[in-house]
């Protein structure tokens, strides 16, 4: 049996017609049609005598129901709600003040004629463990300019546009295009260069490296070296891939004929790799040494490129 009540009703009158007309039975027989429903019309003349009856009966009926569903959480949401406080930050490491990494930093920002511009992904903005302010606070301000974004293009960013036009300006990025920067013919005698380096995963890196024509304008260029990454707190696909801080470091070295630069900006790297360890963190090797030495646990990608690109890892083919 299912009963259908009207809550708005004009009178008791109009309340008990209207109770009566809506009451709808499934009854196996005629018997227990007649029973089902004097029963019912007499529960209804009882306790829908007047319109305010049947209101109240039906808020009680629905307010028990909702104190039995609630299952006391109601008081709960009456508490006070704290907002959580952030740890304090190192303005200049962007560190918390617990683990601030201003004491590895150079005391005075280190003086280069080189200008970084740094094209970030904006999930890296997000990184905890994230190198790019370590960098930052080893230069002048000015010197290391940070971009967020995907798309570069000259009307939302016009200095980077100007930048990539201008002959003193470099990209650092890897490619069968790129000349080692090593052998880059540099004139100390023209005006300051601009490099350009892209900071993201790898795949974020070859994205925004080619759906961005004014990357396109700079002079390529790639490091020619065989130092492993100093940054062992994240996985890295091969054993010479190197972190942003790292290759601004090598870089600068370079440009600047100055090979104390990159002792000085890696040495805030090391102790940020150092603190992670001691505090539970695993060395992350590169996916070359882990697929090398058979200690790769991931399913291996069914993509056809994917694949083909980790078997190129282990017989060591360059990428």
């Amino acid at each position: 049996m299912v009963i259908y009540r009207h809550l708005a009703a004009k009178s008791s009158i109009a309340s008990k017609e209207r109770l009566r007309s809506t009451f709808l039975f499934f009854p196996s027989s005629d018997m227990e049609t007649e029973s089902l429903g004097v029963s019912a019309l007499s529960l209804a003349d009882e306790c829908c005598s007047t319109e305010e009856d049947l209101v109240k009966l039906t808020t009680t009926s629905e307010e028990v129901e909702k104190e039995k569903n609630s299952g006391g959480f109601e008081d709960l949401l009456e508490l006070p709600v704290e907002s959580p406080e952030r740890r304090p930050t190192c303005l200049r490491c962007s560190r918390p003040q617990k683990v601030c990494l201003c004491p590895f930093l150079p005391v005075h920002p280190l003086e280069v004629s080189t200008c970084l511009y740094i094209v970030q992904h904006p999930a890296e903005e997000s990184r905890v463990l994230r190198t790019v302010p370590l960098l930052a606070a080893c230069l002048p301000p000015g010197k290391c300019k940070v971009l967020i974004g995907r798309r570069f293009n000259e009307e939302r960013y016009p200095e980077l546009a100007s930048v990539c036009q201008t002959p003193g300006t470099l990209i650092l990025y890897p490619g069968s295009d790129a000349e080692n920067l090593e052998e880059l013919d540099l004139n100390s005698s023209s005006a300051a260069y601009n490099i350009i380096i892209i900071d993201g995963t790898w795949s974020q890196a070859k994205d925004m490296f080619y759906r961005n024509s004014l990357f396109r304008l700079p002079k390529q260029v790639q490091l020619k070296t065989t130092l492993s990454s100093q940054y062992v707190i994240r996985t890295q696909p091969t054993n010479t891939c190197l972190s942003t801080l790292e290759c601004a470091a090598i870089a600068l070295s370079i440009m600047e004929k100055n090979d104390s630069i990159q002792e000085v900006i890696l040495r805030p790297l090391k102790a940020l790799c150092s603190f992670q360890l001691e505090h539970g963190a695993q060395v992350h090797h590169s996916k070359e040494h882990l697929l090398k030495n058979g200690l790769y646990d991931k399913p291996m990608p069914k993509n056809k490129r994917k694949l083909k690109r980790m078997e190129r890892l282990v017989s060591n083919e360059k990428i």
